[in-house]
């Protein structure tokens, strides 16, 4: 007999083991954090017993939570995977599907895409966006374009692309008294940082650049952070601020005449753009068509323009 399982409050309490506390489950999961509390005290009532010690901060399972946590883990997450595979097999087999950062997807694989279509009539893409924040997930996607270190354990995984970081801004910044003539100038405008990174000491962000190029920053200088590089990049173009420009998302930007490179320092970032599936996808002719074509844009793409001088 399969006993009436309360499987939505399940998941939740399963979330909230996993992450520790119920604010982080409640963002996982799309609901309020005393939705997710109802779903667990619920749970606690009809078990009996408590699951949960409860911190401040942080709750820890009770011995009883903790195998119960790992069942359910196990089971919703093989229910997931095998509703994954059943949507996988009814997706339109010559339909590819790419996840990737919106800022990637808007600024370097949208303008580029219209060649592949003119060189595969016979295959079509379809984009999903996400911010990176949670492994990918096969099941979604085909493909996935990914920022880091490139360590996705279970998947295959090839280099796209490696980056370069440098300061660009619109031209309008070179001129005026306090016009972009030299780094020091820095410090009267206003610095443009992607706020979406989360890899620590390797984040590429202005600290990073500076300590790279031996370039000081001023602790007094404004800066704005925005919630996608696409932001950024258009920020930047606008004329709001300097950003700091990730190699092949301002490539077509400064190629144009949009932004220029008011500086010549520039230094590796710590970063990468990674291609990830599912280790059977390879087998797919499709799959290695998209490969082939991505890895090929990747190496054809210009070198950086130089800096106004």
């Amino acid at each position: 007999m399969i006993l009436n399982l309360p499987y939505a409050t399940l998941r939740a309490f399963e979330a909230v083991v996993r992450l520790g506390g119920f604010s982080a489950a409640a963002a996982e999961l799309g609901v309020s954090q005393s939705a997710v509390s109802q779903h667990v005290k619920s749970l606690e009532e009809w078990l009996g017993q408590e699951l949960l010690v409860r911190g401040a901060r942080h709750s820890m399972a009770t011995r009883n939570g903790e195998m119960l946590a790992r069942e359910i883990a196990q089971g919703l997450g093989g229910i997931s995977d095998m509703c994954n595979r059943i949507r996988g097999s009814a997706r339109e087999d010559r339909t590819i599907v790419i996840s990737c950062l919106p800022g990637f997807a808007f600024t370097w694989l949208f303008p580029r895409l219209l060649r592949f279509d003119l060189a595969h009539p016979d295959l079509s893409i379809s984009i999903t966006t996400d911010i990176g924040d949670r492994p990918f997930n096969p099941g979604e996607a085909d493909i996935g374009i990914r920022y880091g270190h490139g360590d996705f354990p279970g998947l295959n995984v090839d280099l796209l692309m490696e980056e370069r970081l440098f300061p660009v801004c619109a031209p309008v910044l070179l001129e005026g008294a306090h016009g972009l003539s030299d780094v020091s100038m820095l410090r009267h405008h206003t610095l443009l940082q992607d706020e979406i990174l989360n890899y620590g000491a390797s984040n590429p962000t202005w600290e990073y650049w500076a300590r790279a190029c031996s370039v000081p920053l001023w602790k007094d200088m404004r800066t704005r952070h925005l919630g996608q590089s696409n932001m950024v990049i258009q920020a930047a173009i606008e004329g709001l601020g300097v950003a700091l420009g990730r190699e092949p998302l301002v490539l077509d930007a400064l190629r144009s005449g949009q932004l220029v490179r008011p500086f010549p320092h520039i230094t590796d970032s710590p970063l990468a753009y990674w291609l990830v599936r599912h280790r059977q996808a390879d087998k797919s002719a499709k799959v290695a068509e998209f490969l082939d074509w991505v890895k090929a844009e990747a190496q054809a793409q210009p070198d950086i323009p130089d800096p106004i001088t």
